[in-house]
């Protein structure tokens, strides 16, 4: 069978080191030839950020930052850096914090410099998220793309390993999502595979090691990698039902990723054997779901959407909402049974082969 696909590469640079991030920033900025500079950081990556920014002159620090971007929080960033004429901005922190920043970019161009603390991949993508009135809206801008990213695996070292499983496996999320996406093609099934291969060594060494630089190494690398799949192979069924349970019940963003992934592969694979054969390779294991699931053990990943804060009473809404969402090339035809049953079984932490 010959090969016929439509394959877009995003630009952007990346600039990948531990213990350089200050130097990296400082010489993007220049680069950049950048007079205003806001940073985007939550409370608790503030001294983190001042410490990344150190040899950087900075116009305006910027803390207010929620999960899930609502849109009150993002019209408050963008009316600061119109108010103090911003020409650039560097944002430090997770998934959050990168979103806060593309909302910025959204309305006003401006480019950003992403600094990543987690394993979000956010920083790689064109995609961007708002929530409003209760319901998560995401979108594709390239205005939105951070033109630069700087990896440094020494800014991740104080993520809580509990963190850094749920954020990797988030990343994983992203690997696996892509190969059956909307625009999935063998560009992107090659780097999610060894995103899922990176992640899968990497999170590991940081459970047994927190400090372990060549783990926080390959984990940073495998996000990047799942970030970069996911961004050409578009948004699939497993991040159409997370958006859903996080913009709508207000569920942690990386925990709800990494609680939902197991029951989407065990959902799809039947119907996906190129797909699941792939991630099996990647994974070194007999079946796909069967390395997920020993991952998962080996680094104590989250069980059930139930430890959230998610109940059965709000399954009826949440697959009403999802239905409307579901990706016309998903491998598997979606209903209300089985979407359904899908939910109810992340929700108790029930066996994922239940599924098939």
């Amino acid at each position: 069978m010959s090969l016929q696909f439509d394959h877009e590469t995003l630009g952007q640079r990346v600039l990948f080191g531990s213990g350089e991030a200050a130097q990296n920033l400082a010489a993007e900025i220049s680069r950049l030839d950048a007079k205003n500079v806001m940073v985007v950081a939550g409370d608790f990556e503030l001294p983190m950020a001042r410490q990344v920014a150190a040899d950087i002159d900075v116009k305006v620090w910027h803390s207010n930052v929620v999960m899930h971007v609502p849109i009150e929080t993002a019209e408050e960033a963008r009316s600061v850096a119109k108010e103090n004429d911003i020409d650039v901005v560097v944002c430090v922190g997770g998934g959050s914090t990168t979103g806060l920043a593309k909302a910025i970019a959204m309305t006003t161009a401006l480019p950003i410099i992403a600094v990543p603390t987690t394993y979000a991949g956010s920083e790689a993508t064109n995609v961007w998220g708002l929530t409003e009135a209760a319901r998560k809206t995401t979108g594709v801008d390239n205005k939105v793309l951070p033109v630069t990213v700087i990896y440094d695996s020494a800014l991740t070292m104080s993520l809580p390993v509990e963190m850094s499983v749920a954020s990797g496996l988030n990343g994983l999320a992203h690997c696996i999502d892509s190969l059956w996406g909307p625009k999935a093609d063998p560009i992107n099934a090659a780097m999610a595979a060894e995103g899922i291969r990176a992640l899968s060594a990497g999170l590991p060494k940081i459970v047994a090691d927190a400090q372990d630089v060549d783990g926080r190494d390959e984990a940073l690398y495998g996000a990047y990698l799942a970030a970069v799949s996911f961004a050409s192979a578009g948004s699939g069924l497993h991040h159409k039902i997370c958006h859903v349970l996080g913009g709508t019940f207000n569920l942690p963003h990386a925990q709800t990723h990494a609680t939902v992934l197991p029951y989407v592969l065990a959902f799809n694979a039947p119907y996906a054997p190129q797909a699941e054969q792939r991630a099996a390779a990647a994974f070194g294991s007999a079946t796909a779901l069967e390395g997920l699931q020993q991952l998962r053990a080996q680094v104590g990943a989250p069980q059930r959407l139930s430890d959230y804060g998610f109940t059965a009473a709000g399954i009826p809404e949440a697959v009403e909402i999802i239905l409307e969402k579901v990706p016309a090339n998903n491998p598997r035809t979606v209903t209300e049974e089985n979407l359904t049953a899908l939910l109810t079984t992340a929700l108790n932490g029930d066996d994922p082969a239940t599924l098939n």
